[in-house]
């Protein structure tokens, strides 16, 4: 049985569902659970055709005018920025397993532009929540797992600055780290 490769992937987008807003950008990073990262992948994207961006999140937008506008730095056409990741992810030496923080709306986006322009989901349906993995581990409940309140050591100390990359990094290693405390890793 192949390795699980854990794809830790942020989103950042202008409004709250595909279809009638657009993601703006993603990154992903490629982690064992060792936490070795075995590469990386981010792009930003041109605008879905019709769509529109969600006054309540370009107001959350406003807030962190250089992320935002890193994320709309050379955007590419999603027809062929999504037949690239699905080529990237199928080169992974294992399976992938999305990992998201919250992967209810990161999965989201991925699965939407996925199936939409690269015609297939090499994820299948296979997401996993740091934020419900951290509920497990710390026995709280799931609204009291926010960042700042989770174990010290499970940070790498890395950014969080709302660029999809950086915070993708930040979010996988976390996790990865998680994996080690719980026993999941030697």
């Amino acid at each position: 049985m192949p390795d699980e490769i854990y794809v830790s992937t942020d989103v950042e987008a202008d409004g709250p569902i595909p279809g009638p807003h657009s993601m703006l950008s993603f990154g992903s990073v490629a982690f064992r659970a060792d936490k070795t990262v075995l590469g990386e992948f981010s792009v930003n994207l041109q605008p879905l055709p019709g769509a529109t961006s969600h006054p309540r999140t370009m107001t959350w937008w406003a807030g962190f005018p250089e992320a935002l506008a890193k994320a709309r730095e050379n955007p590419e056409d999603p027809a062929l920025a999504m037949p690239r990741y699905v080529k990237w992810l199928r080169d992974l030496p294992g399976r992938v397993v999305f990992v998201g923080q919250p992967a209810a709306y990161d999965f989201l986006w991925v699965y939407w532009y996925l199936m939409r322009f690269g015609g297939d989901s090499p994820f299948g349906h296979s997401a996993l929540d740091v934020k419900t993995y951290a509920m497990a581990m710390v026995k709280r409940p799931y609204r009291e797992c926010v960042k700042d309140a989770l174990p010290k050591e499970w940070s790498d100390g890395l950014p969080h600055t709302h660029v999809a990359l950086d915070d993708a990094r930040e979010q996988g290693a976390m996790f990865c780290n998680m994996l080690r405390v719980n026993g999941a890793v030697g």
